[in-house]
């Protein structure tokens, strides 16, 4: 602050007035505001002696108080408008997975991976607004690029440059995910001898098939063409690698080619893998048994053998492992087991081997009121259908549909086509479901483990189910708006990259707050520029107060200055 004298040759007077200068950079220029309106030099000197040197110590004395108190003093104009174009208001929330970013030095690696590469365009920007709008505010890749000015960041690149980068993402794909592994492994002490593995897929909004977008058993019951995602978690629920298959790829059929990747590539020795029964078959349990590795696989109850079915239903040998559920297991040394060998040429058939195995069963009586809870609601939608088929074109409900005996479905449109016909409930479906209500197994490698520390490592597999339901609601996964396959991996690799930060920041809260919960609050951590460069927060909550004594990112005050935002993200940057 200063005394600043204005003489006007009008009056021949001089008007004093104490001023506060400062530096807007939105206009990029110095400006100057007045804090207090002093008076006429010629009525001033009649109460002071010297009234400029007096005022001229009073505004350093003012400036002097303003530093101490960490005060600013701002002023209005109410008749200010805002520019066109300008963002007022910007998210400061991503300053925390801006840390988990760096930390896992993402930016390094990209800074490498394009040093010879003759594009000019920086990827290690691009990348940083694709996961931050994708953590943040999901959306099309238009979207974050129309979006980019809402980020404390200088992202200068164009629609064209953020599509030639995904051609870039695409080619470094792989070793990106291996640098992630290793990073992970260096800074959180990742252990991969148990790993948990399962596939979604994703649908998208054409009809025409190509060479990856298949049509497939989409699990969204969406009758569109499909890509397949296999993903690959480690025991604390951290993203190990993804890959993507076409769309008509089984489930069982993505396995080998991951585990001989995960083996190969990120210095994995034995694994013991936890999939869902989708991906047991017997190739899948052969390849874990002839390298040495184990597996745990679901397996389904009313689908196994009588000798498998009989074993599971009869209540010898149970014993109540907790008060929710009750197990029994047994080992069997010759499970017949059918794989697929190779002939000459292209050919292939089935042979059969026999593996020694060990079987759990567990039933679970809240397991059974949520199974005969599920189908009643599922038989009162098909009663509806029943009752009034006229009404329904077409199945609102395929879980309602198969207990319609009679019931005639066009596969390809999911058109009723019996819609006249008397349609009659399947009774028999019914009793037969009523049986397995409670009960469900396990098939296992590990021949001497306990049961209970099986069906412990079976349960973490709800990690995976989350982090799929996570991919595609919190993240925005889909839509899909690109076309081509090199483009199509490239999102699913921001989307990875997006997911693991999330899981880590999840991780580093002890687990309290849930993916949904973090990314909703830090997108609501935004700020609003108020007067020169001070900026104007609105939001605090339990989360950002655990988040400050974690990452020390400066939440919870009210206002800060652009350079205290620019050092918090700077040290962010940091790692």
């Amino acid at each position: 602050m200063f005394l600043r004298k204005n003489f006007s040759k009008k009056t021949g007077r001089t008007f004093l007035s104490i001023v506060q200068g400062y530096y807007d950079k939105e206009k990029k220029t110095s400006r100057h505001r007045t804090i207090q309106k002093v008076g006429y030099l010629d009525e001033l000197q009649k109460d002071f002696d010297d009234p400029i040197a007096h005022f001229s110590a009073v505004a350093a004395e003012l400036d002097r108080e303003r530093k101490a108190d960490n005060s600013v003093t701002v002023s209005f104009d109410m008749d200010e408008r805002l520019e066109l174009g300008a963002t007022n208001r910007k998210n400061y929330g991503h300053v925390v997975f801006s840390k988990i970013y760096h930390e896992l030095e993402i930016d390094r690696f990209l800074k490498n991976a394009r040093r010879h590469e003759g594009f000019r365009f920086n990827t290690d920007a691009i990348m940083r607004l694709l996961v931050f709008s994708r953590l943040l505010h999901p959306g099309s890749k238009r979207a974050a690029v129309l979006n980019k000015d809402s980020f404390f960041d200088n992202f200068s690149f164009s629609l064209d440059d953020v599509y030639g980068a995904l051609t870039h993402f695409n080619k470094i794909a792989d070793p990106l995910q291996r640098h992630l592994h290793e990073q992970v492994t260096e800074h959180y002490g990742r252990k991969t001898d148990l790993v948990y593995y399962d596939v979604t897929n994703f649908y998208f909004e054409i009809d025409r098939q190509d060479d990856l977008r298949k049509k497939g058993v989409s699990k969204e019951n969406k009758r569109r063409p499909i890509v397949q995602m296999g993903l690959m978690l480690d025991k604390n629920g951290l993203p190990i690698m993804y890959r993507q298959f076409p769309g008509n790829k089984h489930d069982s059929q993505t396995l080998l080619p991951m585990l001989a990747e995960v083996k190969k590539n990120y210095g994995v020795k034995r694994v013991i893998v936890v999939a869902d029964k989708g991906l047991n078959s017997g190739d899948n349990i052969a390849f874990n048994s002839v390298l040495g590795d184990g597996y745990i696989f679901s397996k389904s109850v009313r689908g196994g053998s009588a000798e498998f079915k009989n074993w599971v239903l009869s209540e010898k040998g149970y014993r109540q492992a907790s008060e929710n559920y009750k197990l029994k297991s047994k080992i069997v040394p010759d499970v017949a087991v059918n794989i697929t060998v190779g002939l000459n040429g292209n050919k292939k058939k089935k042979k059969t081997v026999k593996l020694e195995q060990k079987w759990v069963a567990c039933y679970s009586q809240k397991y059974a009121d949520r199974s005969r809870y599920k189908r009643e609601e599922a038989i009162a939608k098909a009663q509806m259908m029943i009752q009034n088929p006229t009404k329904y074109k077409s199945t609102f409900d395929y879980g309602a549909a198969g207990y319609i005996a009679n019931l005639k479905i066009d596969k390809e449109t999911g058109e009723i086509l019996n819609i006249k016909d008397t349609l009659i409930l399947d009774t028999k479906k019914i009793e037969e479901e009523e049986r397995y209500d409670g009960y469900y197994a396990l098939v296992s490698s590990e021949l001497d483990d306990s049961d209970e520390h099986i069906f412990a490592m079976y349960r973490g597999l709800w990690q995976i189910e989350e982090s799929f339901k996570v991919t595609k609601s919190v993240l925005g996964t889909r839509p899909i708006y690109l076309s081509t396959e090199e483009h199509i991996n490239a999102h699913f690799l921001t989307c990875f990259i997006s997911l693991l930060i999330a899981k880590v920041v999840e991780m580093k809260l002890g687990g309290k707050y849930t993916i949904a919960k973090i990314t909703d609050t830090l997108r609501k951590v935004a700020c609003s520029h108020v007067d020169q460069n001070v900026w104007l927060f609105d939001y605090v909550d339990d989360v950002t107060e655990e988040m400050n004594a974690v990452f020390g990112t400066g939440f919870g005050k009210k206002f800060m200055t652009l350079k205290e935002i620019k050092k918090y993200l700077g040290d962010a940057k940091k790692g």
